[in-house]
């Protein structure tokens, strides 16, 4: 699955929680207070569902959801594994 593939899914999941649609791709979401920590959980439980791919213990790193960029990349290294 292509990077452009997964961002279409995750968009719209993020913008229901974040209302700026102006977000770049590499903008860091919670350093610019649109998210906290309950909506990591949420994007946690969201990305397991609509990809079908287990986020481990190692995942669970805020770096790994900050940005669109960076929560592409791990669904894409975890789906392109499979």
């Amino acid at each position: 699955m292509g990077d452009i593939k997964i961002k279409e899914k995750i968009k719209p999941f993020l913008f229901r929680f974040i209302k700026n649609r102006d977000l770049k791709d590499n903008d860091d979401i919670f350093a610019l207070g649109y998210v906290n920590s309950l909506f990591a959980m949420q994007l946690v439980l969201f990305i397991e569902k609509e990809f079908k791919i287990r986020i481990e213990n190692q995942d669970l790193d805020f770096q790994n959801f900050s940005s669109l960029d960076r929560i592409t990349g791990l669904i894409a290294g975890k789906v392109n594994r499979v």
